[in-house]
């Protein structure tokens, strides 16, 4: 399962947002049973971030959302900004050709 969060954010309150999904990241929802991998990435604008996540299963990601361990900061988070989540499945994987 792929998490698509795309954040909005004013150009000054971006940094701050960047930090603290970093630090959320980094010491709790990475630690969580079926986390596979986050990439973080800068809107250039200043006015987005966008978090693309993978999970084994919807269930894995649930139980992390129910975990208190995140919480704060994610509450932290919508103080500053707005998010539009999504739930994916790959569909197919493009590589540049050798």
């Amino acid at each position: 399962m792929t998490l698509i969060n795309v954040f909005t954010v004013t150009p000054e309150k971006q940094d701050e947002l960047i930090e603290l999904l970093i630090d959320v990241s980094e010491h709790n929802v990475r630690h969580h049973k079926g986390f596979i991998s986050a990439s973080l990435h800068r809107g250039i604008d200043g006015k987005k971030v966008a978090m693309y996540a993978q999970w084994a299963s919807v269930e894995d990601y649930e139980a992390m959302r129910q975990n208190p361990g995140p919480a704060p900061a994610l509450e932290k988070a919508l103080k500053i900004a707005t998010f539009d989540p999504g739930m994916y499945e790959v569909v197919e994987i493009f590589l540049p050709e050798r």
